[in-house]
């Protein structure tokens, strides 16, 4: 999440842009959607506007949990069956249940540093949920950190000094850790310890060096991986999803008839994208979409 960019300004100037195929629009007013999922046959993704988790099972979007306050920038399942949002607003992590009940509220690690806006999450396999926490929303200080849930609920940090951590996903093989830091235009990758641990911080990708389109200002935010290892890079400095292969090489992009598309998921069959866009990059609740597009 991120203010108007030049990025941002620069899309909205551009004349022609060549939309993806099979742009369909699910949900075509909500309050700055970001951080989707698929889960138990439903697509999950927060309103940071409206404070809530939403769901759309195929036909209709429904409100599952709000918190007000909360800010929401991301909903992630784990793999020991709880929910987890982060809070960028209120400095949370949140789980939840199966019902949308709130279980339990965090606020600092084991070692009582505050979580200073809780902003994107990826879930392991062991039941542990790594989550990156942004700082302020400015350019300025480099504070951005990424913290470990551990499967006995254990928070510890794992990696400091980002710029602006954001999107956050493991490699198939859980091997290594992708990150955003949007300040700094690139994604970074890490390897995963057996204990969750991270460690050989270093550059993957700067998305303007491989998507010219993109140019030297793109503000990467999520960030998944396909069943191929592709990376699908979300960018808040225009509508554009960027994709790029397991060794860095682009592959293709997909553009929504919105000026910023700042995260995406699969269905599980990876036949579509869905895409958490914002119309009102300026003006809160910060109106935008949710997309379906033909992968």
């Amino acid at each position: 999440m991120k203010k108007l960019t030049i990025g941002v300004i620069v899309f909205l100037l551009i004349g022609s842009v060549a939309f993806a195929s099979g742009v369909k629009v699910i949900n075509d007013k909500a309050a700055f959607p970001e951080g989707p999922c698929w889960h138990k046959g439903k697509l999950f993704y927060v309103e940071y506007g409206g404070h809530k988790v939403m769901t759309w099972d195929g036909k209709n979007n429904h409100t599952f949990w709000q918190q007000k306050g909360c800010g929401p920038s991301a909903v992630v399942p784990s793999a020991s069956g709880e929910m987890w949002v982060t809070c960028y607003d209120s400095g949370e992590m949140v789980s939840i249940s199966a019902e949308g009940n709130t279980i339990a509220r965090h606020k600092s690690d084991q070692a009582g540093q505050p979580f200073v806006g809780p902003n994107d999450a990826a879930a392991d396999k062991k039941g542990g949920i790594y989550f990156t926490t942004s700082g302020p929303w400015e350019s300025a200080p480099i504070v951005g950190k990424i913290f470990y849930i551990d499967a006995t609920g254990s928070i510890r940090e794992v990696a400091n000094d980002l710029h602006y951590a954001n999107g956050l996903v493991l490699s198939r093989d859980e091997k290594i850790l992708y990150c955003a830091e949007s300040e700094a235009s690139r994604i970074i990758q890490f390897a995963v310890g057996n204990d969750g641990s991270l460690s050989n911080r270093r550059l993957f990708v700067r998305v303007g060096s491989v998507d010219a389109k993109s140019g030297m200002l793109a503000y990467p935010d999520g960030i998944k991986i396909d069943n191929q290892g592709n990376l699908y890079i979300g960018q808040f400095s225009m509508g554009r999803i960027v994709v790029v292969t397991p060794d860095g090489k682009f592959v293709k992009a997909y553009d929504v008839p919105s000026p910023a598309a700042p995260n995406l998921t699969f269905n599980p069959d990876q036949t579509a994208i869905y895409v958490t866009a914002v119309d009102d990059v300026n003006n809160a609740p910060y109106w935008g979409k949710v997309y379906q597009l033909s992968k």
